[in-house]
């Protein structure tokens, strides 16, 4: 076999050991978080039931899902040569595709597991998902999920809780300057009624809304034009869609449209509550901003929705998510309400690393205990296990080399201490302690060593 030159699938990545640093900083920040408020661990498999996946994400996502060829579909002849390639339905080609999100493998975990699990059911969830996507800054094919859900209650409690969990999670990863927005798909489905927009056109004119971001105004308007809404709804809608101001501020603008519109004053009403908890949970008021445009273009969402984001570096949002009070009545038969957020792990930890927000050292090690030379392997060997048996992240070189080079590797790695047990310092039960950072060395006894390194 000739040399294979080495190379990646677009859109994946390896992760070397401080790019892994910083991705365990972030998932470690964020689990504390969900843990501390009472949510509980939960995986799934990589990969899903087609069916499972279909028809949960709209018409944009559907075409992003990750199918997997099915084995003995007969392409495994054809590559040898043995036989043509026939087909005569989809499902003898793909049955089963790569988990796309975290939200719909929930669904179902509730659905097949539903006397085993007490309700509320508060989950989160750390694991990768792929999608089709094409690659671009902040955007990749495979990628890790975050995700945090209560299932089983409707009350707006839950909303709030978990868009305070947003703010919290935020907060704790450093983030100063960011803004949670904050709609409801009631309102979205009130300001198309108002409008006059025929209901079966809502959803596709929610797609359209949903690319303000990357469309602009006129472009959300000329595609609202492709799919069928005529100048006058289109000019009515963002007669609504335009008010801007403080939250109490557009729900109370809001209210002027309200008249026999049942369906914008629940949406409405929903949000005050939320707004009136977030208070009751200490999420500062200036971080939360109704945006009327916000659509959440996934196709499950049936209440409040809400997205995280910042405004420099421009790379989208930092979380999405909302309430899907359906999508899991889709696999049990009966619909039980549930809310939840997805935070982008990738686009934060990009954005993190360009504003330099991590810690210096990309390692976990404290200590680097060399090996002088023969006589006291032995007893700098015994060292690192102290060191370990306190609690303290330690290490010790492999080979006996000059101390030069011992430093160097412990500078290269940003060790902070490196431990030096020569001659002398066996003789007299103690051990050199280096600090990396100044040069400064002092001998200390071994338990003033731990001690030292304890409280440093």
């Amino acid at each position: 076999m000739g040399l294979i030159k080495p190379s990646l699938p677009k859109g994946t990545r390896d992760f070397l050991p401080e790019q892994m640093a910083r991705r365990q900083f972030v998932m470690e920040k964020v689990r504390a978080v969900f843990e501390r408020l009472g949510y509980q661990p939960l995986e799934t498999p990589a990969i899903e039931k087609l069916d499972v996946l279909s028809g949960k994400y709209g018409e944009e996502g559907e075409q992003l899902i990750f199918k997997v060829l099915k084995r003995g579909s007969g392409l495994e002849d054809l590559l040898r040569g043995e036989s043509e390639f026939t087909v005569s339905s989809y499902h003898d080609l793909v049955e089963e595709a790569l988990r796309y999100d975290l939200t719909v493998p929930l669904s179902r975990v509730v659905a097949m597991h539903e006397n085993e699990i007490v309700l509320p059911f508060k989950r989160y969830q750390i694991q990768p998902v792929w999608r089709a996507d094409r690659p671009q800054r902040g955007r990749y094919r495979e990628f890790y999920q975050c995700d945090v859900d209560a299932v089983g209650t409707a009350s707006m409690l839950a909303d709030a809780e978990i868009i305070a969990i947003v703010f919290e999670v935020l907060s704790q990863l450093g983030f100063k300057n960011f803004s949670i927005r904050l709609n409801h798909r009631k309102i979205l489905n009130g300001i198309l009624k108002f409008g006059g927009v025929a209901p079966e056109k809502w959803n596709a004119a929610l797609v359209a809304i949903d690319k303000l971001e990357k469309a602009g105004l006129e472009g959300v308007k000329s595609e609202l034009r492709a799919r069928g809404l005529s100048a006058s709804e289109i000019n009515k809608i963002f007669s609504v869609f335009e008010l801007s101001a403080n939250p109490e501020s557009v729900l109370s603008d809001l209210s002027k449209f309200f008249d026999a519109n049942e369906e914008l004053r629940a949406g409405a009403d929903e949000l005050k509550q939320i707004l009136q908890n977030l208070d009751a949970l200490g999420v500062r008021r200036d971080a939360v901003r109704v945006d009327l445009f916000l659509a959440r273009g996934l196709g499950y969402y049936t209440g409040p929705i809400h997205e995280s984001v910042i405004d420099e570096p421009k790379m989208g949002s930092l979380s999405g998510g909302g309430r899907y009070d359906r999508l899991i009545g889709m696999f049990l038969g009966r619909d039980i309400p549930a809310t939840g957020v997805a935070f982008g792990i990738e686009r934060i930890i990009d954005v993190m690393t360009e504003l330099k927000m991590f810690p210096e050292s990309p390692t976990k090690t404290q200590v680097l205990v060399t090996l002088f030379d023969e006589a006291t392997i032995a007893a700098s060997l015994n060292f690192t296990q102290e060191l370990r048996a306190a609690g303290i992240n330690a290490e010790h070189f492999f080979e006996l080399s000059k101390l030069k080079k011992q430093f160097t590797f412990a500078d290269k790695k940003r060790i902070p201490y490196v431990a030096i047990i020569g001659p002398d310092e066996l003789a007299e039960q103690k051990v050199t302690l280096k600090t990396m950072s100044t040069g400064e060395q002092k001998r200390l006894a071994r338990d003033e060593a731990i001690n030292f390194l304890l409280s440093s």
